[in-house]
């Protein structure tokens, strides 16, 4: 005789782990999920979207005395939201497993609303890096969205959970910058709809900062009818929304170590954050490297021309999500599917520097193609990581872990625009050096990041929590 099927037993006030239950033959909670990608899109719109237009909001800011020391200046300012955001993640990790995911994300897109609008406001150096550093704080969305994400999902849905949350969180970091291309300077790009004394004369820079805060106004709205996913029963230590009387299933649950001492978890926040460092470092190098002038080894865009470039990337990730990315997850699975994204993403990387001796359609094409693919490899890379972190947990200690998580990650992504723009604008200084002249070393230093991240994702370093082995 066959085994009688697990026993479920629900506490009151379980209501999404019944419509788990009711989903568990195919079934997606299609409304959660979407809850999920919109929400994720608005919190990262604002994180990249200052990275098409930075190098000329540096230089109408007048801090930087040369031309070849914007680039300088623009690595600060850009390091602010994620210095901000890793001093305040595991804060609002913990609040989220105490207090519950919802408050949490609606509080983090508040956050976008206003202090975003406020940036594009700025007319001091001070006044830009304040309203950065208290975006970055003050939007403590990442850790609990990815518990959320996790959570509204039965077990073999986790994989379409968390790869929501990176491809929408990766639009949203792509998308950013080409509404900032567009939008930015709008009396210089549209003269015709934007007179030179109006508030955007004044402010070239807030057009497209308030595009974004009308975007997240109206997520924020919506995050009304967002489900709440962690639930305290009463009676109970833990909190348990269903329990499934099922030894296989307790065997496989993580043990409830200290979370810095459980190294799966720590192995893959690890190879996380060189992965974080080196795509934050090649957004910021990648809009800084088009729009410089091509005597000093750019391709002289304008933010309107980057703003292109990178919506079509954009676009790329939204049909991988769609069309290929359950297939990749499945087929290859977290891991082996990272460690291809990460040996593939090193050629297109090589290939950028060369570029500059192209024109016209002949650069147009290959460069869109190169952004469009690293785009998906990065995607693919953040999602298998988070994948390998969230499972090495349990639910309880999921806020908390992604808490880690994201203040590593920001701290990571913290260091990579300070660094890059200062390697940046060191690298245009020497364009006629015999060892990797120009711009050609900027490439070469983000292709030995990534080759270290590949490194780290093989044995003895990285740890595969138990259900992967």
């Amino acid at each position: 005789m066959g085994e009688p099927p697990a026993q479920v037993l629900y506490y009151e006030g379980c209501a999404m782990e019944r419509r788990k239950e009711r989903c568990r033959k195919g079934g997606l909670l299609y409304k959660e999920l979407l809850y999920v990608g919109v929400t994720a899109f608005a919190s990262a719109l604002p994180i990249t979207s200052l990275f098409p237009f930075l190098y000329f909001m540096i230089r109408d800011l007048h801090v930087a005395q040369r031309e070849e020391d914007i680039g300088f200046y623009a690595g600060f300012l850009g390091a602010s939201y994620m210095i901000g955001r890793g001093l305040a993640s595991v804060f609002w990790g913990i609040i989220a497993d105490r207090i519950g995911r919802k408050p949490v994300i609606a509080f983090s897109v508040f956050s976008v609303i206003v202090f975003n609008t406020l940036f594009g406001l700025s007319v001091k150096y001070w006044m830009a890096i304040a309203t950065r550093f208290l975006l970055g704080a003050l939007n403590g969305f990442l850790a609990p969205v990815k518990a959320y994400s996790i959570e509204v999902c039965r077990p073999e849905q986790q994989a379409l959970g968390i790869s929501i949350v990176s491809t929408a969180w990766g639009m949203g970091v792509i998308i950013g910058p080409a509404i900032g291309g567009y939008l930015a300077q709008p009396v210089k790009q549209y003269p015709h709809l934007f007179h030179e004394k109006s508030v955007f004369g004044r402010f070239p820079y807030l057009l497209p900062c308030l595009f974004i805060s009308f975007f997240a106004t109206l997520v924020f709205i919506s995050c009304a009818w967002l489900p709440e996913t962690l639930h305290k029963h009463k009676g109970l230590e833990r909190a348990v929304e269903m329990v499934e009387v099922s030894t296989a299933q307790e065997s496989t649950e993580p043990p409830k170590n200290s979370l810095l001492k459980n190294w799966p978890l720590m192995s893959s926040i690890i190879t996380y954050c060189v992965f974080s460092l080196h795509d934050t470092a090649y957004v910021e190098i990648f809009s800084l490297w088009t729009v410089s002038n091509r005597k000093y080894g750019g391709l002289s865009f304008s933010s309107k021309d980057v703003g292109q470039v990178l919506t079509v990337a954009g676009g790329s990730l939204l049909v991988y999500q769609l069309f290929a990315y359950r297939w990749v997850d499945k087929t290859f699975g977290p891991i082996q599917s990272t460690r291809i994204s990460s040996a593939l993403s090193i050629p297109i990387i090589a290939a950028y520097p060369f570029m500059t001796h192209l024109s016209g359609i002949r650069l147009g094409l290959p460069l869109c193609i190169a952004a469009m693919l690293k785009s998906v490899f990065a995607i693919t890379r953040v999602t298998g990581t988070s994948l390998l972190q969230n499972n090495a947990v349990p639910q309880e200690q999921r806020g908390a872990a992604n808490g880690i998580a994201t203040t590593a990650m920001s701290l990571s992504k913290a260091f990579a625009p300070a660094g890059a723009g200062i390697i940046f604008s060191w690298a245009q200084k020497r364009q006629h050096a015999a060892f990797f002249p120009g711009d050609q070393m900027v490439f070469l230093l983000l292709n030995l990041t990534e080759l270290i991240g590949l490194i780290l994702t093989f044995k003895p370093f990285l740890a595969v929590p138990q259900q992967y082995k």
